[in-house]
């Protein structure tokens, strides 16, 4: 009769989605104050990848806003080539992402292990993610911070989008915060004039050149000089181009890193410079009718046998987690909170995509106001870049280290926490 007390509640599979719903697994990655491992739903049994964000480091870092912004962005969103969202939810001390599970590993991984990948696999993956940008940028949000970091593989070796921590609605009205990485930004970014979703088809372009390449288009020992690269260099193409990149595939390059946003590639309105694109003479073996649907075998299948993540996270875990995850039963007591952690409470709400439908927050949440200062955040950065000379700021203002860095991305990578360096 004493162990009656010490049998587990049963669950509530009916009832709001909560960390009791899941079996937590191994870990995948790392970051700032937030981590990624695989879990799977005890009622499904599907998998996921559910990252996981400290509410007391958050506040610390000023970062509120941005988790809340992330959150109402990929509720949202929902296509195959993106990371979406299934479900999120909060305990007392974190805030829950659980996400499309991406077994393949990140582009960056891939590029930095094979050199370069061959031109048929990255135009496969421009296919896609232009599919993916074309559909973000109908429903109005851009990306800003589009690179090999940010493109995962399934288990298949379909490319899927992923890190909305910087994305924002546009309008009308054009952007002129500095965010993203700079590396891949679009050089009208960087010249403070404004600018609107145009700059994500350039980021697409540095992305394709590096992978075909090995190398990025534009390149600079400090921010300084790849800030002039970006808006004066010419394009030029490696001594082997012809080798590893055919004729067509150039144009298409020379056409998403066109410096004129009027003349880019993807850049006509009303989804006519994605359909300039589609019809370009490099995709005639893409099959557009089938793509989507992912009824294509992709060129380049990543290893099942191999971890495409950096396993060095479950080790850490073990050994050196001082607090590991667990489900807990939240507290009655609410009253005492701070204002940050009053707003991640009330706006960093329940979501699951088997019960909910899918909506948007825009325009209420252009400017998410942060309860303890009343000034707005903008769409500050969150997540230090892989390359060097990354750069993250916004409206003026250098930000370091305020989400996530590789491992915490929306689904399994693993990668290197880079410092991030001022910008003026």
């Amino acid at each position: 009769m004493g162990a009656v007390c010490c049998r587990p509640q049963p669950i509530d599979f009916d009832g709001e989605i909560n960390l009791f719903h899941f079996v937590l697994l191994r870990c995948v990655g790392k970051g700032a104050f937030g981590k990624v491992r695989v879990v799977q739903h005890k009622q499904t049994r599907e998998l996921y990848a559910l990252k996981y964000i400290n509410k007391a480091k958050c506040v610390k870092m000023k970062a509120v806003p941005n988790v809340i912004q992330e959150r109402r962005l990929l509720e949202e969103i929902d296509h195959p080539f993106i990371v979406n969202l299934r479900y999120a939810f909060q305990d007392d001390e974190n805030c829950f992402f659980v996400l499309d599970l991406m077994l393949g590993g990140d582009l960056r991984f891939h590029l930095e292990r094979l050199g370069s990948l061959q031109e048929e696999t990255v135009r496969f993956y421009v296919a896609q993610l232009s599919s993916a940008l074309a559909y973000l940028h109908d429903i109005n949000i851009m990306h800003r911070d589009l690179k090999p970091d940010n493109i995962l593989l399934d288990e298949r070796g379909n490319a899927h989008l992923t890190d909305f921590n910087i994305a924002v609605h546009f309008a009308e009205r054009r952007l002129t915060g500095v965010a993203g990485s700079m590396a891949y930004m679009a050089p009208e970014i960087l010249a403070k004039r404004g600018y609107t979703y145009y700059i994500d088809w350039w980021s697409l372009g540095v992305c394709a050149y590096e992978l075909i390449f090995g190398r990025r288009p534009f390149r600079g020992r400090t921010n300084s000089d790849l800030q002039h690269s970006i808006s004066k260099d010419p394009l030029k193409w490696p001594e082997d181009a012809d080798k590893k990149c055919s004729r067509p595939g150039m144009q298409v390059l020379k056409g998403l890193l066109e410096r004129d946003p009027n003349r880019r590639f993807g850049c006509k309105p009303n989804g006519e410079g994605y359909q300039e694109l589609r019809r370009h003479a490099w995709f005639k073996p893409i099959d557009w009718d089938t793509l989507e649907s992912k009824e294509q075998t992709p060129p380049f299948i990543p290893d099942a046998k191999k971890a495409n993540f950096d396993a060095s996270h479950e080790l850490e875990e073990l050994l050196l987690e001082d607090n590991p995850l667990k489900a807990k039963a939240r507290k009655a007591n609410q009253d005492n909170l701070s204002a940050e952690m009053r707003q991640m409470e009330e706006q960093f709400t329940s979501y699951d995509f088997k019960k909910m439908q899918r909506r948007s927050y825009y325009p209420h949440n252009q400017h998410i106001i942060s309860t303890a200062t009343g000034t707005s955040s903008g769409m500050a950065s969150s997540r230090p870049g892989t390359p060097a000379n990354d750069l993250r700021t916004e409206n003026g203002i250098s930000i370091a280290g305020n989400s996530l860095d590789g491992g915490d991305s929306d689904a399994i990578r693993g990668e290197k926490m880079v410092s991030e360096k001022e910008f003026s």
